[in-house]
C-alpha cells in the first residue's frame, strides 16, 4: 500500500491532478493503519487508474471492524475526492476522444450504469415523440420530464423514467407543467427535430421558457426564477444527440470535467456557450452517424450527448437503485385479513393507452385484440396490464 500511495509521485500529474492527490493524502493518516493491512497486486501508472485502485481497495478491502467511528469521517471524505476525480478525468477525456473510444466507453458502462435500461427509456421516448405534451397522458408526460409515480405500470414502463436528471424536487416547475401543458409544448416548439439547433431556436426555447415562471401569478412563486435543470431535461429528451440533461448537483462536476467556469441552475447563457458550445468542438459529437454496422452503434450515435452522464462515475449500487428494478425486484406481501390491496384507478384515457401499446406486441395471440374494452376496463380499475392479460391468458387461453 505504501508503495502504491505515494506513486503518483513518478507520473506527469497536472496542477489539478497534484491538488486532488494533495487532497487525498490529507485522510490517508487517520486510515494509515487500516490502510497499510490491505494487500495491493495491482499498481497503476496512470492517475486515473490509481484514483480508481484506490477507491476500489478503501471501498471493498478495508476492515471495517477495524475502523473507530471517528475514521469514518475522513474514509467518507477520502472516497468522495476519488469518486469527484474519476468522474472528471473522464468526462476530460471527452475532451479529445473519437467516436470509436466514445462508443466503447459507453459499451463498457452497461452494467454499472445500466446502460440497456436507459435505452429503453430513450426509445419510449423517442416513440411519443411526436405527440405534444398537452396530449400526452399523465404517466407519458412525466416519463417525459423525469418525475417517477406509482402510476408507471412497470409492465408498460420497463425503465427508471428518472435516468440521466431527475425533475422531481422542481415543485414550481411540474405545478406549472400540469396547468399549462401547451406553454411547454410552445417553448419545445422552437427546437428543430432534426439538424444542428442554432443560438437562435435556442434563445426562442428560453424566451419561451423563462415567460411561463415569469407570468406565473401564484404568492408562492413570487419572485421565482425559471430553472435551468428542467429546461435541460425537456431539451435533452427532445434532442438527446444535442442537448445534456443537468440536475443542480451535477452542474459542478461537469463543469469541472469540460474545464469551464462553473454556472448556477438560472444560468441559460452559460448553459448553451460554454457548456454546449464545448461539446460541439469534441470529434465524437461531429462524428457523421455510423454506415454499415451494428444497430446499437447508431442509437448510442443518436443519443450521444445525453449519454455523457455515463461518463460519470457510477455508484457500486447505481443500477439496483432504478425505480423499476426496485419495484420489479419489490417482494409481494401478503394482504392482511383486516386489510385488502386498494386498487390505483386510472382514467380511460390513460387505461386506453396502456392497452393500445400492449397490443402492439406482435407475440400475443390473436383473441387478446378483440378483448380490448375488457382489458381496459380491468387498467382502469386498478390492475396492471400484465396482470389484465394473464388474467384473459387465463380465461381464453
Amino acid at each position: 500500500m505504501r508503495k502504491l500511495l505515494s506513486s503518483p509521485v513518478k507520473m506527469p500529474l497536472s496542477e489539478s491532478e497534484n491538488f486532488i492527490y494533495q487532497n487525498v493524502l490529507k485522510y490517508v493518516p487517520e486510515l494509515s493503519l487500516n490502510l497499510m493491512a490491505i494487500k495491493v497486486t495491482e499498481h497503476p501508472e496512470d492517475f486515473l487508474g490509481w484514483c480508481h485502485e484506490l477507491l476500489k481497495l478503501s471501498r471493498d478491502s478495508l476492515n471495517m471492524d477495524l475502523l473507530e467511528p471517528e475514521q469514518l469521517t475522513p474514509l467518507k471524505k477520502l472516497h468522495e475526492t476519488l469518486k469527484s476525480s474519476i468522474s472528471r478525468a473522464q468526462l476530460k477525456m471527452t475532451r479529445i476522444a473519437p467516436w470509436s473510444i466514445f462508443y466503447q466507453f459507453i459499451q463498457q458502462q452497461n452494467e454499472a450504469h445500466a446502460l440497456d435500461e436507459r435505452l429503453r427509456l430513450l426509445n419510449y421516448i423517442d416513440e411519443i415523440n411526436t405527440q405534444p405534451l398537452s396530449e400526452m397522458i399523465e404517466e407519458d408526460r412525466l416519463a417525459f420530464v423525469g418525475k417517477h409515480s406509482n402510476k408507471h405500470d412497470i409492465s408498460i414502463y420497463d425503465f427508471d423514467v428518472e435516468w440521466f436528471a431527475s425533475t422531481k424536487g422542481a415543485k414550481l416547475f411540474h405545478q406549472l407543467l400540469a396547468n399549462n401543458p401547451q406553454a411547454f409544448d410552445h417553448a419545445l416548439s422552437h427546437i428543430p427535430t432534426d439538424g444542428d439547433v442554432t443560438p437562435e431556436e435556442y434563445s426562442k426555447f428560453v424566451s419561451a421558457y423563462q415567460l411561463i415562471f415569469s407570468s406565473c401569478i401564484s404568492e408562492k412563486a413570487s419572485g421565482e426564477k425559471a430553472p435551468l435543470a428542467p429546461a435541460t431535461r425537456l431539451l435533452a429528451m427532445k434532442r438527446p444527440d444535442q442537448f445534456i440533461a443537468l440536475t443542480p448537483g451535477k452542474i459542478d462536476i461537469f463543469c469541472q470535467g469540460f474545464s469551464i467556469a462553473k454556472f448556477n441552475n438560472y444560468d441559460f447563457a452559460a448553459y448553451w456557450q460554454d457548456m454546449i458550445g464545448t461539446i460541439r468542438t469534441c470529434a465524437w459529437w461531429h462524428q457523421s452517424a455510423p454506415e454499415n454496422t451494428h444497430e446499437d452503434e447508431l442509437l448510442l450515435w443518436k443519443n450521444r450527448v445525453i449519454l455523457l452522464d455515463l461518463f460519470l462515475l457510477a455508484e457500486k449500487d447505481c443500477a439496483e437503485r432504478s425505480n423499476y428494478v426496485r419495484l420489479r425486484d419489490k417482494p409481494l406481501k401478503k394482504a392482511s385479513s383486516s386489510s385488502a390491496p386498494v386498487a390505483r384507478k386510472r382514467t380511460k384515457e390513460s387505461a386506453e393507452a396502456l392497452v393500445d401499446r400492449a397490443l402492439e406486441n406482435e407475440e400475443l395471440p390473436e383473441y387478446l385484440l378483440s378483448k380490448r374494452e375488457t382489458l381496459i376496463h380491468q387498467v382502469k380499475e386498478g390492475k396492471s396490464i400484465e396482470q389484465a392479460i394473464s388474467l384473459m391468458r387465463a380465461i381464453f387461453g
